[in-house]
């Protein structure tokens, strides 16, 4: 068994890859994993470290848009996990055409060297935010995609090529969105790592608008978990929702991050609304729940308790990633 995954230096994909290669997922114990990497900003070859020694591991440093690259990783392989994307919104809005090139044109130079090398299955990670924003309720997979970001967007346009690659070859593709990920090496322009180092650092944190957005929170590891049981059973052409059960507003989510550092609402700074900036998400996990048996395992409390505790012991982690992303 030959595994690629694509992006597995970046935050969620070397979770999976960690995971993977450190005995989590039993049928895939003997798999051979390849990690194809452009090691981008976030992408950070030390997020693979402790699985680095690991026979069963290579590391391919290079871009998903490099249809010869691709092709020569694609023989042999039984199953491809693509994570590589572009992904932070506030980026997309400042500067689109790179999340186009690399989520679109790199998606669509992966589907054709698996369709090429008839692998086994694609697995085409995305995200709730292609389906807008919803009011109340929840959306199930098949609601119209009205992405509303450069980003959403990109990732909504990777979604229905993926999709394409199934209906017109035929190829064993499946989708999966998930809500907001949280946890262990999470770069530090997102939420959650970059309030709890700012506090760290005794520095303001920045709340967009009233602070009422609502966003639903998935621990990596329930989303990876999620993962792989699409990897295992997902069926060819389905797309499958991956959520975490807690929706909370981003003033209740700065709430729990002032608690929990020990500090106040004097930290925070109130900030111009992000443009287009959707009200709510939330997905229905029904379909994944009952014909895979996903459930979120990691409860909201205990998975921010573990994250922010990470952050506090791994500073040399994350210091030099702010420094040179421009974010302390």
């Amino acid at each position: 068994m030959r595994v690629l995954v694509t992006g597995g230096a970046g935050f969620i994909g070397s979770h999976y890859v960690r995971q993977l290669v450190g005995g989590a997922y039993p049928a895939f114990a003997d798999a051979e994993v390849v990690v194809l990497d452009k090691l981008t900003y976030a992408g950070n070859e030390a997020n693979l470290a402790p699985v680095a020694d690991s026979p069963r591991l290579q590391f391919v440093r290079g871009d998903i848009c490099d249809a010869e690259l691709v092709g020569k990783l694609m023989a042999g392989t039984d199953v491809v996990v693509h994570f590589a994307a572009e992904s932070h919104v506030d980026r997309s809005i400042s500067g689109a055409a790179e999340f186009v090139v690399t989520n679109v044109l790199g998606t669509q130079t992966l589907l054709q060297g698996a369709l090429e090398a008839e692998v086994g299955k694609f697995i085409h990670i995305s995200t709730d935010e292609v389906y807008g924003s919803i009011e109340s309720g929840s959306w199930t997979e098949e609601q119209p995609l009205e992405p509303n970001s450069p980003y959403s967007s990109a990732k909504a346009s990777s979604d229905l090529i993926a999709r394409s690659y199934h209906r017109t070859y035929g190829m064993p593709v499946c989708i999966t969105r998930c809500s907001n990920n949280y946890g262990e090496y999470q770069f530090p322009e997102k939420v959650i790592p970059l309030f709890v180092s700012n506090l760290m650092d005794g520095k303001k944190v920045p709340l967009y608008g009233d602070g009422l957005n609502v966003r639903d929170w998935l621990h990596v590891d329930d989303h990876c978990h999620g993962i792989q049981l699409v990897v295992e059973g997902g069926r060819a052409g389905e797309v499958y929702n991956i959520g975490g059960g807690t929706e909370l507003t981003n003033r209740e989510l700065t709430e729990k991050l002032l608690a929990a550092m020990g500090a106040d609402w004097s930290s925070v700074e109130q900030v111009t609304d992000r443009k287009g900036h959707d009200r709510r998400y939330s997905v229905d996990i029904t379909k994944i729940s009952t014909e895979l048996g996903y459930a979120p395992r990691v409860p909201f409390e205990e998975g921010l308790a573990r994250t922010v505790a990470w952050y506090r012991d791994n500073r040399s982690w994350w210091e030099p990633l702010k420094e040179r992303a421009a974010l302390a």
